[in-house]
């Protein structure tokens, strides 16, 4: 079933409001490659055409010239069925939908932009208590949009988005074919020998592999407590956002993660996660980085064990200090922890 028509215009409005305000945040280059896949997607371009250069220009200054008109607006509710509900009541709009085979998410990403998406549902499960709702095609999205995310006590899964994001990961690395966990990944998959083939099969590890960070976070959120999230909400300061964020990342993935995937001896999982380990993530923890390499040569994954355990211990350690620098200071801690992420002691 698709969305009706006032709900599917309403969801995009929100978008296009919140690209409005938060897509010239990015960097140039990261707003250019993330402008174009909207263009894809917008137009149904398969991932592998090229694009036509001329049109994608016209087509973002047309859509530049759209945000500009979007100055007063603000997020609009969501219509369903006789109601209108608030955009970000993602629960009150699910219970409407998911009978009607379609999911809604809504939420605050990275650097305060809120995110918008209506999909079909592609199937529903529950793993540990928390419901995962994997969401299809999609109709409505806005910019960068995240493959996964928890909110409350739901996971939204997007099989579209992530197919995406490991496309354009998959370009990137033809461009200079380096070695590493990628070309590792991408072997495993055989993507050499037919890319689209592989991409499903990517996909589908990848997918499982985001339940089981997202499901990290969750036991992570329930061993931090509520404030953890005030914490989120009130900076203002990406340094100390992307600090915040990557150690709670890394609690997450110290303690569920990389245990599972361990466990099961998935190595192509593995090989996806150590690719996706970049920016301060990989900054914090370059001892793991020492302990794949250990892996990769044969070591059977003892230093990997022992530094995911070591790294349940230590990240746990830093988000408690983290706690105590916000309890200490609240809304002016961010100096403190941007000074604590810089010390030693914050990395392992």
């Amino acid at each position: 079933m698709t969305p009706d028509d006032r709900l599917l215009a309403r969801v995009r409005s929100n978008c296009h409001l919140s690209d409005a305000r938060h897509g010239r945040n990015l960097t140039l280059c990261t707003y250019l490659l993330e402008m174009r896949e909207l263009y894809r997607w917008e137009r149904g371009v398969a991932p592998s055409v090229p694009l036509p250069r001329a049109d994608v220009g016209n087509w973002i200054a047309g859509r530049e010239a759209l945000w500009e008109s979007l100055d007063a607006a603000d997020y609009a509710p969501v219509p369903v069925g006789t109601v209108e509900i608030d955009p970000f009541a993602v629960e009150a709009v699910n219970r409407a939908l998911v009978p009607q085979g379609l999911v809604y998410g809504a939420g605050i990403g990275r650097f305060g932009k809120p995110q918008f998406f209506v999909a079909a549902l592609e199937r529903e499960e529950w793993h540990e208590g928390v419901r995962v709702l994997v969401a299809g095609r999609e109709y409505a999205r806005d910019l960068s949009p995240a493959p996964a995310a928890l909110r409350e006590d739901t996971i939204y899964l997007r099989l579209e988005a992530l197919e995406r994001w490991l496309w354009g990961k998959a370009e990137a690395w033809a461009l200079k074919r380096g070695e590493g966990p990628l070309k590792a990944a991408l072997d495993a998959h055989d993507f050499a020998g037919d890319p689209m083939a592989a991409l499903a099969r990517m996909t589908r590890t990848a997918a499982e592999t985001l339940i089981l960070h997202e499901l990290g976070e969750h036991a992570a959120g329930r061993e931090l407590g509520p404030r953890w999230e005030e914490i989120l909400a009130g900076l203002t300061r990406r340094p100390a956002e992307l600090f915040v964020r990557a150690v709670r990342d890394h609690l997450a993935d110290s303690r569920v993660t990389l245990p599972a995937l361990q466990r099961r001896d998935a190595s192509s999982a593995l090989h996806f996660w150590f690719a996706s380990l970049d920016g301060v993530r990989r900054e914090l923890w370059p001892g793991l980085v020492d302990a794949y390499a250990a892996w990769c040569a044969g070591d059977g994954g003892r230093a990997l064990r022992a530094a995911t355990e070591a790294g349940a211990t230590h990240w746990r350690r830093v988000c408690a200090e983290v706690l105590a620098l916000h309890a200490a200071h609240g809304n002016a801690a961010e100096p403190a922890i941007e000074a604590f992420a810089a010390a030693p002691s914050s990395r392992l």
